[in-house]
This record gives structure tokens, sequence and C-alpha cells, in this order.
């Protein structure tokens, strides 16, 4: 609920591509507890269609791999002809099966090593002929779920300025081999122009930001939401387990704390969106959760966010953002040429 239609529509017409998080879009319906998928399926749906009203820019989704209707979403937003699918939280090996004649979308998943996207790159030319339109390697300074193991997240082997040489690499057989180009964009951890400029330097083609787009007018959040970025301290910055079975990367708070001291009890679940969350044990609803922090309401939730965001100083929009972006790269450029 952080980055839906405002946002999204905002960042592509100011000529990057928005994307729309899929995850929990359902509960922002009105019969969200009793048809939860097909809820989802509709919120996904209007969230594209109010998009493509302001802006004539790239739009993307974001779905999670680990959610039980992947595939249903997945299709729905070719279906609604969508640019761009991004696929992560695991490895999306059969989403091409979903592609249909004439179709314009885009695939796009994330991986946090090069042994991962050689095993997808793999198995998307045998089984579909079909290679990524283009690969995210997430490093584990990311905000949200962490494709790590918790001994992993400060271990500098796994550090994305040493993940995405392994990636390009990877990548650049299957380009030599088939004759094509895959881009290589990396995330996690970036903040700057000066950030996007060395990671771009290191063969990535492009970035994926996050962070620095949440404490914008556009962004869809709650001013409660975005002021959380604002106040916190690196400090604040926490690894957390999720339910969903991966760590994850958010603010530190009251409800967080109480997790941690094992005062939250199990929740009786009757959405089952999560391939991965084991409904007996789970102290709660990663979903619920989430989307309360992002109404503000931090007694029953808490916000995901990347390990940069305590850098946040105030309320901005898109345009400015990006203008700094660009000035920070083109300030990064100028040293470099001295």
């Amino acid at each position: 609920g952080v980055s839906m239609s405002g946002l999204a529509a905002a960042v592509a017409n100011e000529g990057g591509v928005g994307v729309i998080a899929v995850a929990g879009l359902g509960m922002f319906e009105p019969d969200y507890a009793k048809n939860f998928k097909e809820a989802n399926i509709r919120a996904l749906k209007s969230q594209i269609q109010k998009a493509r009203a302001k802006t004539r820019g790239v739009l993307g989704v974001n779905i999670m791999v680990a959610l039980t209707n992947f595939d249903d979403l997945v299709k729905a937003s070719i279906s609604a002809g969508i640019d761009i699918i991004i696929a992560g939280a695991g490895l999306p090996l059969s989403m091409p099966q979903h592609l249909t004649k004439g179709s314009k979308t885009k695939l796009v998943p994330i991986v946090s090593s090069g042994r991962a996207a050689k095993i997808l790159c793999s198995k998307w030319k045998d089984q579909y002929d079909y290679l990524p339109d283009a690969i995210i390697v997430e490093g584990p300074k990311a905000g949200g779920h962490l494709g790590f193991k918790r001994n992993q997240l400060d271990n500098p082997d796994f550090a994305l300025e040493k993940l995405l040489p392994d990636v390009v690499e990877q990548v650049k057989c299957f380009e030599e081999t088939y004759q094509t180009k895959i881009p290589v964009i990396a995330a996690g951890g970036i903040y700057t122009g000066e950030d996007i400029k060395k990671i771009m330097d290191m063969g990535a083609s492009g970035v994926q930001m996050g962070t620095r787009f949440v404490t914008t007018e556009e962004c869809d959040a709650s001013l409660k939401f975005k002021q959380t970025y604002i106040d916190s301290t690196e400090e604040d910055m926490e690894i957390i387990n999720s339910p969903v079975g991966m760590p994850g990367r958010a603010i530190r708070n009251d409800f967080i704390e109480k997790i941690a001291r094992g005062e939250k009890r199990p929740v009786k679940c009757p959405y089952q969106c999560l391939s991965t969350c084991d409904i007996k044990t789970t102290p709660y609803c990663i979903v619920a959760a989430l989307v309360n922090g992002r109404k503000g309401n931090f007694y029953n939730g808490y916000a995901f966010a990347g390990s940069n965001a305590y850098k946040s100083t105030k309320i901005t929009t898109v345009k400015e953002t990006m203008d700094s972006l660009l000035r920070e790269f083109n300030e990064a450029m100028s040293k470099k040429n001295r």
C-alpha cells in the first residue's frame, strides 16, 4: 500500500518505471475479509487503471512469488496490459507460462546471487524459450523481505557490490549465447545519485529505488508513515523475522518489540495469502501489520524500510527527488572527470 497508483504514476511521469506493490492490495476493498483473493485481483486491476489514467509512462507491478495466488495476479496484470512484472520473494521459475500471444508485458525477476540468475535463465530458456527482459539483483541493504540468511546480511561477501559482478557475468553468458541483451538492475541501499553512479560503474544498467521515494507527497502511504522515516535514526533500522519465512528490514517500534518479547499470539487467518506462512505458529499477520503501518496504525503494525531510511529529512515531491538524484549523479560524474 506504500506504492500504489499515485506514486507509480508520478515516477512514470518523470521518466522512471512506476511500480505498484501488489501484496495486500485487496485489504483496501470492502469485501476483503470474505473474498480476499478476488478482492486482490479487483484492486490490482483498479490500481493499474488509475495509474494509466495519470500517465503515459512505463508502469510495472511487483508481485511476491510467495503469494498463494501469485499465478492469478500475474495473469491479471498481463491482461490489464501492464508494461513490466517484477517478481521476488522467491524465484518465479514458471512465470513465462502466463504470457499470452501479442502480450507486451516484460518479465523481470529479482535474484540475490549469480547462481540464482543462472538457474532462472536456464529454466526459462529450456522450458519456455524465453529469457528475462531484465534481472534485478537485490542486496541485503534493501527494505522489506530479504533473500538472504540473517547471518549473511552484514557479511561483506554478500554486499551488493560483490553480488552485482557475479550476476552480470552469469547473465553475459546467456546474452552471448542467444545474441540478446538482459539489463541487470541493482537494488538495495541505493539512496543518492552518487550511489547510482558507483553501482552503474560496476556494471549495472540501472537501479531500483524505494526508500528515497517514501517521503514524497505522491507516496500513497499516510503522513504518519512518512514521518516515521523522517524521525528514525540509524539505530532504528532493525532486522526482523517475517512470517513469510525470510528476514526483513523495518523501523523499530513498540509492535516489533512486543513480537521480540513474545507478547504477540498466533492469529486466525482468513486469507491464507502466503504459501510460506505457517498459520499455526505465526505470531501475527504480516499483510495486516504492513497495511496497518501504511495507515499510520503503528500499535498494530510497522514500516518496512531500506537501510538508509534514517537519512530522510523532509517531505518532498517525486519531481524534486528525481531532479535531486540527477544533480547528484552529474556532480559525481564531474568529480570523476576532474
